[in-house]
């Protein structure tokens, strides 16, 4: 009963538009209390939960996401995947599609995603006869990639929350994001068959089209450099994810100013101010949650609510199903990093005691965080789409409803009932037994 007046409490308090952050600091002291626990007992746990070197990749990976969009890097990122896609039927939809998922593996971020890959290609594809509530409904379901791509915020969170390696759980959903990419491209081209404004880029030569991509390489390939110096360095054993993030800056800085020159110190100094806003909300909240946590650990509020679930019913795959629901719900109610410092600590008790790996979790929390964030009626991404996208909800709202059942409800179900999905590539990189 405590457990689900706080639940009701926190999510109440969410939906009732309270900053993120003091839904959690209410959710703690109401445990506090109920438990008659010292507040000065509590609040050094905090302190000391923020004491890590994993958390400082977050504002390092979300100013580089905010530096992006404004150094060109984006655009070019954008470009690239045109080059390889504009000239087939649908193809601008599926290049807005593969440049949310590239974009993903630097930034790391949904919103970021939303906000930069959204503000570039909806009026380009409006350009080209694509309806404005369409786009805005593709890139604001295909912005999710952003935490399935590697390096994801999300990840490094609940990395972090379960004591898991994050180089683990960033390569857990590699395959489902590029599933999810795979069938958004599939939908979008069975969409476009039927919109008759939709243009067309017109057919090249073979000859000529190696050289469009050869050009668009050419102009990209600083952006194009930057995923692979992110990744290569974290899972080449050169640098930890903190490292990445911290190289992933100083770069788009570098390139911005003297490659590109497209940043100036006006520019560089709004980018730092909206990434430190940013960061200073994520780390208020992870403050508040790692309370949180404590006082659940404490109570053994975890293992209680698994041993409910299981007497619920003792079937692993009805369980399964339970608990993806309750992620697709957690989703609608918050943003990624809230939603996945909340599950992870409650749910993973569950999920070992009924034989599932920690690294597969976090990609069943991933696919279905992911689907959470874009489905009504809180739906904090897509609306965020709509509100840059300049579209109303009621029109977006069909387009993206088959973007979530022909493209991620399929990619939620093989990741939560086939582990090998999500578990061959740490197993065969990271030798995760």
């Amino acid at each position: 009963m405590v457990i689900a007046i706080n639940l009701i409490l926190l999510i109440g308090l969410i939906i009732s538009g309270l900053p993120v952050p003091f839904c959690f600091m209410t959710a703690a002291i109401y445990m506090a209390v109920v438990y008659n626990l010292s507040f000065s007992f509590l609040l050094p746990s905090g302190y000391y939960a923020l004491n890590s070197l994993t958390l400082l990749s977050v504002p390092f990976f979300i100013m580089a996401g905010a530096l992006m969009s404004s150094s060109g890097i984006a655009e070019r990122l954008t470009t690239f995947a045109q080059a390889f896609l504009g000239r087939l039927r649908g193809g601008m939809g599926a290049a807005t599609i593969v440049a949310c998922a590239i974009f993903g593996a630097i930034s790391g971020t949904c919103s970021s995603a939303v906000a930069c890959i959204g503000g570039i290609m909806i009026p380009r594809l409006e350009e080209l006869g694509y309806p404005r509530y369409y786009s805005v409904a593709m890139v604001g379901c295909a912005s999710v990639l952003g935490q399935l791509i590697p390096p994801s915020v999300p990840m490094i969170l609940y990395a972090w929350v379960t004591q898991q390696s994050v180089a683990a759980c960033f390569l857990a959903t590699v395959i489902p994001g590029i599933l999810t990419t795979i069938l958004m491209c599939i939908v979008n081209w069975f969409e476009v068959r039927k919109m008759k404004t939709v243009k067309t880029e017109p057919q090249i030569p073979f000859d000529e089209k190696i050289k469009v991509i050869g050009k668009a390489t050419k102009h990209g390939m600083w952006s194009l450099l930057m995923p692979i110096i992110i990744l290569g360095g974290i899972y080449g054993g050169i640098t930890t994810p903190t490292e990445s993030a911290a190289i992933a800056v100083a770069y788009a800085i570098v390139v911005g100013f003297l490659i590109h020159k497209e940043l100036t110190p006006r520019i560089l100094g709004q980018a730092l101010v909206s990434s430190s806003s940013i960061t200073g909300v994520a780390v208020l909240m992870l403050f508040f949650v790692s309370i949180l946590a404590k006082v659940y650990t404490m109570q053994r509020i975890p293992q209680q609510l698994a041993d409910f679930i299981l007497s619920v019913s003792d079937n692993k795959y009805v369980l399964l199903l339970m608990v993806n629901i309750f992620l697709i719900i957690i989703g609608m109610m918050m943003d990624d990093f809230s939603g996945t410092m909340l599950s992870a600590p409650l749910l993973l008790p569950l999920m070992i005691k009924i034989g599932v790996h920690p690294v597969h979790f976090a990609a069943i929390m991933g696919t279905n965080l992911g689907l959470g964030n874009v489905t009504p009626p809180c739906a904090p991404i897509l609306y965020l789409a709509g509100r840059i996208g300049g579209a109303s909800v009621d029109q977006y709202f069909k387009p993206a409803l088959k973007f979530m059942l022909f493209a991620q409800v399929p990619v939620i179900l093989l990741t939560t009932y086939i582990p090998g999905l999500s578990m061959w590539l740490p197993k065969l990189v990271m030798g995760i037994k």
